[in-house]
């Protein structure tokens, strides 16, 4: 087939882009229009105006103002899941700071998540609860090490022996940078003590005792995950 029944040149006619005087000009049309697009900028075909005022004294559609408060039906239950959220959010990022146990995060990612904060009052704000959960969860795990929690065991010891447990006892509250949130935030050791004893009664009302994020309650935090065990089966050296 020839090059002309294609519509194509021969490649021996020259090059298929013009270099002639005044061929690579923009035409006056073309540049009124690209000057007239850059001045009032490129418009979006999706942009949209709904749910705006049209004017500074009109007022939204009452059916608009019921979506955006989330009185709207299908909006039922946003802001609760977004406080709760913010919560579990803001309550990882304090135990990031802290030298905390994967177990114990989770513990207290677990509280934050569905505690229910209008209890604490006035010091109801997430980081200063959040703080006290951690006092609350962590002095606890560090008791329970060392076996602080068993009334029984205490009984049978010495003195000395009561002792040098206590001693080796480690609250959160002496830890540097766990004061240094508590300084952030206004709040004394004194006060986070007042706080725990509320805590440990909404811990009881709501029935949080067993609550850990991520995880069964159940469950034996020092057992091997059961994923570990299935990924290590399926591999083809222990086949």
């Amino acid at each position: 087939m020839r090059y002309e029944d294609q519509g194509l040149r021969e490649p021996s006619e020259g090059p298929w882009v013009s270099s002639g005087p005044g061929d690579g000009s923009l035409p006056r049309t073309e540049a009124v229009k690209d000057e007239r697009v850059r001045r009032w900028d490129v418009a979006t075909p999706s942009a949209t105006l709904i749910g705006r005022a049209k004017g500074p004294d009109e007022d939204i559609p009452e059916r608009l103002r019921r979506l955006h408060e989330e009185r709207h039906p299908a909006m039922a239950g946003h802001s609760e899941r977004m406080h709760r959220l913010d919560k579990i959010r803001i309550a990882h990022a304090i135990c990031s700071r802290l030298d905390l146990t994967p177990w114990e995060r989770d513990r207290v990612l677990g509280l934050m998540a569905d505690l229910d904060l209008t209890a604490f009052g006035s010091q109801r704000a997430v980081p200063t609860v959040t703080l006290v959960v951690v006092s609350h969860v962590v002095d606890r795990e560090r008791q329970r090490q060392l076996g602080l929690h068993d009334d029984e065991r205490l009984a049978a010891l010495s003195a000395d022996s009561m002792e040098r447990l206590y001693e080796l006892y480690d609250p959160i509250t002496d830890d540097d940078t766990y004061r240094q949130l508590l300084d952030q935030q206004e709040v004394t050791t004194t006060n986070i003590n007042r706080l725990k004893r509320v805590l440990e009664t909404q811990i009881e009302e709501q029935g949080l005792d067993g609550a850990v994020l991520g995880r069964s309650p159940f469950r034996d935090p020092n057992l091997p995950p059961v994923t570990d065990d299935r990924e290590r089966s399926e591999r083809p050296e222990d086949a």
